[in-house]
């Protein structure tokens, strides 16, 4: 574990006390979509592995007092060599065989003396600092649950087992939603504690509890690398604009 000083003063919550933040990125995905033979998070992305990039830019959150990283058990030692950048404590904890097990496992690893907890892919890597920023100021302004999420510019149509047709939503009220996602503590810790197995979305567990969850603004650079091509248009951003 590293233990040093972060410097960045922690935003006012709404009785005007410190928020103090954990950040979870969630790295033990596979990449078999990406056809690579290493997990996501280490696929390299300009001569560096994905997680190093999220962990640069996370390590930029407001309030951050702790950050864990949730890694293939194959590759706890790997990610805990790409911490040594991150200026607060951090600690590698070994990821489950379903993404809420892992999220889980880094909740617990967070611990119960911080105020909210932002749960974030290493896959995001190119999420920016200001992405970070945006989800804490509306934790600190009293909400259970942020999430950061786009405009949806396609029209989307939901279909039956067939294929057919059976709505149109309007595309003016649908967001497609990011990451970090920005929790109370012990909301998501409720959350989870009564998750369904195979849960994909810790937001959406907030919402089976009957508790609001607020969209900010999310960012194109928030994209997921999922695929070959989202690994490419990723090295094309790092070429042409440099990190954030």
């Amino acid at each position: 574990m590293i233990d040093t000083t972060h410097t960045a003063a922690p935003p006012p919550g709404p009785r005007g006390a410190a928020l103090r933040v954990a950040v979870v990125v969630v790295a033990a995905g596979s990449g078999s979509r990406l056809g690579a033979e290493v997990p996501k998070a280490f696929v390299r992305l300009a001569d560096r592995p994905l997680l190093a990039h999220a962990l640069e830019r996370a390590g930029r959150c407001p309030g951050l007092v702790r950050v864990v990283v949730v890694a293939p058990a194959s590759h706890v030692a790997d990610a805990l060599a790409l911490t040594a950048g991150v200026t607060v404590p951090t600690q590698v904890v070994a990821g489950g065989a379903e993404r809420s097990d892992s999220v889980a496992a880094g909740l617990a690893a967070a611990g119960d003396d911080v105020d909210a907890v932002l749960v974030h892919d290493a896959a995001r890597a190119l999420a920016p600092p200001s992405l970070f920023a945006a989800v804490v100021a509306a934790l600190a302004e009293g909400h259970p649950a942020v999430v950061p999420g786009l405009p949806v510019v396609d029209t989307v149509k939901e279909v039956d087992k067939h294929g057919v047709v059976v709505a149109t939503p309007d595309r003016s009220r649908l967001r497609a939603v990011q990451t970090p996602q920005g929790f109370d503590r012990a909301v998501l810790a409720r959350a989870h504690a009564d998750a369904p197995p195979g849960a994909t979305d810790d937001a959406a567990l907030v919402e089976r509890l009957g508790l609001p969850v607020v969209v900010v603004p999310g960012d194109p650079l928030a994209e997921k690398v999922t695929t070959p091509r989202d690994l490419a248009v990723a090295h094309a951003v790092l070429a042409g604009a440099g990190p954030r």
